[in-house]
């Protein structure tokens, strides 16, 4: 993905997934209002994540969510990866979900100008490579919102 080592990932999360991952989390915090999703599970075949939300979305909300997912997969964006030093890369994005134990520089994944995060995963180089975002499920208790989903080609 890059020729600078400093900027190849730490965890073998399965590239498509993780990065329909990033966008499905972008779309959620400008659908909602929610922050990102802190706990989530990123597998090959099928992956959730959790936000917490004041009230539980409707069907009408979620299939937007879906939708929304897909239009951006389809633009064909870059996905790019950046290492800044963290007080720098402090005053781009939200650093206060980094574990304590995470010092010094920060890698930022940027997919295309859609969203913009803190991360040591693998990514696609394009969107495109995502294929079909699918929502699987989805249920909400206690204010918290687990999202399930897959991808299709």
């Amino acid at each position: 993905m890059n020729a600078n080592p400093s900027l190849e990932p730490k965890k073998d999360y399965y590239a498509p997934m993780h990065t329909a991952e990033h966008i499905l989390n972008q779309t959620m915090v400008r659908l909602f209002g929610c922050a990102r999703s802190k706990t989530n599970h990123i597998e090959k075949n099928k992956s959730k994540c959790d936000y917490f939300l004041p009230s539980a979305p409707d069907e009408e909300q979620m299939r937007e969510v879906e939708e929304l997912v897909n239009e951006v997969i389809a633009r064909g964006l870059p996905v790019t990866a950046q290492t800044l030093p963290r007080d720098e890369a402090g005053k781009r994005v939200d650093l206060s979900g980094l574990p304590q134990s995470a010092q010094g520089d920060v890698r930022l994944v940027y997919v295309g100008e859609y969203d913009v995060c803190p991360c040591i995963g693998k990514h696609v180089d394009n969107t495109r490579e995502i294929g079909r975002f699918k929502l699987s499920s989805w249920d909400y208790r206690e204010g918290i919102l687990r999202v399930r989903f897959k991808l299709e080609n």
